[in-house]
């Protein structure tokens, strides 16, 4: 099992990014996804998860509104520089968690930059 974040990149604060997991050695489908995120100096944070059928979904108070998780998308539209970070993509099979220890199956992160 194998997953890679990707998409990052330097974006102005209002604009959009659309981040996307890879996903190898399992059907997506099966395996519910979370997204989490780690600022410069801070701990590492759940941004959004989805469940492996995708109804049911969870977002962060900080993204509610802006963020949008679409099995191994995570769309980020209105950010903000606080939204700066690295973003990481998980799966776990059962039910989605918002607890990062209940994900077994970690990607490499990408940097997401928004300039104010």
């Amino acid at each position: 099992v194998q997953l890679q974040a990707f998409g990052g990149g330097l974006v102005q604060a209002g604009g959009s990014l659309r981040l996307s997991c890879a996903v190898s050695g399992f059907k997506s489908e099966h395996y519910a996804i979370g997204w989490f995120r780690q600022a410069p100096g801070k701990g590492r944070e759940i941004v959004s998860c989805i469940s492996a059928g995708g109804g049911r979904k969870y977002y962060a108070d900080s993204v509610k509104g802006r963020f949008s998780i679409d099995r191994e998308y995570l769309y980020l539209d209105k950010v903000q520089p606080e939204d700066t970070a690295v973003y990481y993509c998980a799966a776990k099979t059962g039910i989605s968690s918002v607890t990062q220890a209940d994900y077994p199956y970690w990607g490499q992160g990408t940097l997401v930059t928004v300039s104010s």
